[in-house]
């Protein structure tokens, strides 16, 4: 079966960049989305891409972040630049929508000066 790993969190300042990675263990098709989770918040939607790559994002992260994928190599990123404090979350990757098998462990952003 599937699995999927995020990588690429850290601590930055605000107006920072980071960029995700979504590692799949084996071939990724179809839509797939990133979601975000922060301290006592409900998980929430990031950003959509779909297979032939074809992308839209929440108003919150529209023009900030860019979602792509290479599925040749069978993962999935998330650059993320402007970074703001309200970004501070576990980001997780999964399908859209989507399948409450596959969350993961997410990889922690903080965002903070």
């Amino acid at each position: 079966q599937v699995q999927l790993v995020e990588s690429g969190g850290g601590l930055v300042q605000p107006g920072g960049s980071l960029r995700l990675s979504c590692a799949a263990s084996g071939s990724i098709f179809g839509t797939m989305s990133w979601y975000r989770q922060g301290p006592a918040k409900q998980r929430e939607w990031v950003a959509v891409i779909t297979r032939g790559g074809g992308a839209n994002y929440a108003d919150s992260v529209k023009g900030r972040f860019t979602i792509s994928r290479d599925n040749t190599k069978n993962t999935m990123y998330l650059q993320m630049n402007n970074l703001k404090p309200e970004d501070t979350a576990v980001y997780y990757c999964n399908r859209s929508p989507p399948s409450s098998n596959y969350w993961g462990q997410g990889t922690q952003v903080t965002v903070s000066s």
